[in-house]
């Protein structure tokens, strides 16, 4: 029997719930791979919820909720907003700064871009 299709507000949903789980993957400073096995699925399954292709069932939100430190609220949080959500050059800087920051290995370089952070924040 073939599957149904989805409506188009559902798809819309799913899809919206898989960018928010990214951005805030990315946030952290975590890879796919991370987040995967905190959640306890594949990597091609975390990168599936992401990219809204198979939906996140309300108990896998609630894990992803735990692993990225977040209400499950924050991946519904813009849902029904006129167009799609835009993602502004700022927010698109901080989510690289914070990616960037996550692939510095070496522990006392990371804490020196966090001291100068603070102290260019503090002026």
């Amino acid at each position: 029997m073939a599957k149904p299709k989805r409506g188009r507000s559902t798809a819309t949903i799913d899809d919206h719930v898989g960018s928010r789980i990214r951005e805030r993957r990315i946030m952290l400073g975590l890879t796919q791979q991370q987040l995967a096995e905190m959640i306890g699925v594949t990597y091609q399954q975390a990168h599936k919820y992401e990219r809204g292709i198979n939906r996140v069932s309300a108990g896998r939100l609630f894990e992803i909720a735990r692993a990225l430190s977040a209400p499950i609220t924050y991946f519904y949080e813009g849902i029904g907003q006129e167009g799609p959500r835009q993602i502004t050059p700022h927010q698109r800087m901080l989510l690289e700064i914070a990616r960037n920051f996550a692939e510095i290995r070496n522990e006392k370089h990371q804490e020196a871009v966090s001291q100068l952070a603070r102290a260019l924040a503090s002026r």
